[in-house]
């Protein structure tokens, strides 16, 4: 197998507000909360109660059908309040910091030496077995599982993308030790996909070099083209930040959770990547930051897969970055769809804006443009989908919930995120990355 593969479907959104590779000041928040929502494929069991004292490494929670997966506190401090919703559905856990945090004690461990088991072992007690994704239905792995392989990509290529070098200075032991603990987890190989001339070279793995727009950066997309899923068989995928904090806790023995965090948006009137806790507040991260306070929406994530929140809510469990853009519903083009254009994006060039070439810019806000509508066979979805699957066609089966047709269209290989630019340039403005969503949870259901 080749160890560079080229990617020529996709499209590099360049949008305004890249982070620079400074460090800001900020992340100190004054609670924390493990979201179950953040996490899909679990049904939370809270095991503490508002009052108890905790330390950073002590389990919260876990899932109820497979209670070895444990969800444990990021820092040390009161409970202070287990929130919920309809039905008593779990919404959050939150715990207030102590001034200094006190970790539990989970032994620094050589995991040359480890068996499969201790491994698997340690993560679950320090709360890391939630990083790891599966493939298929994009859920929490299954501890009893073998994974036939271990994906992790090397660099992110979404819109204002984090750089994931700038990241892995001064990590790069932990990184390679995350890196070896996964190894022990599978009988196949831990691919890592990198950009070419990348500083992330890392050992007794395999090193793919991966060209192209993204989605390049999807560890679905790397998957499909190195070694596509086929049925019965089961890969797993991690974040490369979760990859670090995984290496921490075998060479420093703590749960240490700690990340870059990288602020971007044309709204941010500081860009760079800020140190903070998993299970922050928004509002410590983002702070006095922006250019104004109103008319924007600040997206955990990036704009194509992050989700909307506010300063109340906290950060994502697998989020890197935090988007400031305008929401844009202070803005009223009068006939926007009569006039040329000037400044616009166009994905289909229906906008003079183009002939600026790929270095330009753009600032875009949240507004939709237009309406929901039936499904359009005109091929748009391809032209970004760089899969060797029939998008429309798998979207199509997914909402008829047709398991034969789903399963021959590739149903087991790909994730919402796959998704996400077909949602940007789809003329229907559907929902698809829900679409897909609820497609591969009602097939889990019913495959299990």
């Amino acid at each position: 197998m080749a160890n560079v593969i080229k990617i020529k479907k996709g499209l590099d959104i360049n949008l305004k507000g890249k982070a620079s590779d400074v460090l800001l000041n900020g992340g100190n928040s004054d609670t924390y909360a493990i979201v179950p929502d953040y996490y899909n494929g679990i049904i939370p069991k809270v095991v503490v109660k508002p009052g108890e004292n905790v330390k950073a490494g002590s389990v919260l929670m876990t899932d109820k059908n497979r209670p070895e997966i444990k969800f444990v506190s990021p820092v040390s401090g009161e409970v202070v309040a287990v929130n919920r919703g309809e039905k008593r559905k779990v919404l959050s856990v939150v715990v207030k910091p102590e001034a200094k945090i006190d970790y539990v004690d989970f032994g620094k461990k050589n995991v040359s030496s480890m068996k499969r088991e201790e491994v698997k072992e340690s993560l679950q007690e320090a709360g890391m077995w939630p990083f790891i994704k599966q493939r298929p239905y994009d859920i929490v792995a299954q501890p009893g599982d073998t994974p036939r392989d271990i994906f992790v990509s090397g660099f992110y290529s979404t819109p204002l993308a984090p750089n994931f070098d700038f990241m892995l200075k001064g990590q790069e032991a932990d990184f390679q030790t995350g890196l070896d603990a996964l190894a022990k987890l599978t009988d196949g190989k831990v691919y890592v996909g990198v950009r070419p001339g990348s500083a992330v070279q890392p050992k007794n793995v395999e090193v793919v070099t991966v060209e192209g727009p993204h989605p390049a950066g999807n560890p679905g997309v790397q998957i499909n083209h190195i070694s596509p899923i086929n049925k019965g068989e089961t890969v797993w995928v991690v974040n490369p930040a979760d990859v670090i904090i995984m290496g921490r806790l075998f060479n420093k023995g703590i749960a240490d959770f700690t990340r870059l965090v990288a602020m971007t948006g044309s709204e941010m009137s500081e860009r760079g990547y800020i140190k903070a806790i998993a299970g922050c507040s928004i509002g410590s991260l983002v702070g006095n930051k922006t250019i104004n306070d109103d008319h924007i929406r600040i997206i955990s994530g990036n704009v194509l897969t992050g989700t909307k929140v506010l300063k109340d809510d906290y950060l994502g469990a697998y989020d890197v970055q935090i988007t400031v853009i305008p929401e844009g519903d202070n803005i009223n083009d009068l006939f926007g769809w009569a006039l040329p254009g000037f400044g616009k994006f166009s994905v289909s060039h229906s906008f003079p804006a183009w002939f600026m070439g790929k270095k330009k810019e753009w600032t875009m806000d949240a507004r939709i443009k237009g309406g929901k509508r039936a499904m359009i066979m005109s091929n748009e979805y391809d032209k970004v989908f760089p899969m060797n699957i029939y998008p429309e066609y798998l979207l199509k089966a997914i909402i008829t919930f047709d398991i034969d047709k789903m399963e021959n269209l590739g149903i087991y290989e790909v994730a919402p995120e796959d998704f996400a630019l077909c949602e940007f340039v789809d003329t229907s403005k559907l929902e698809i990355q829900k679409i897909v969503r609820n497609g591969l949870n009602l097939l889990y259901k019913e495959m299990n």
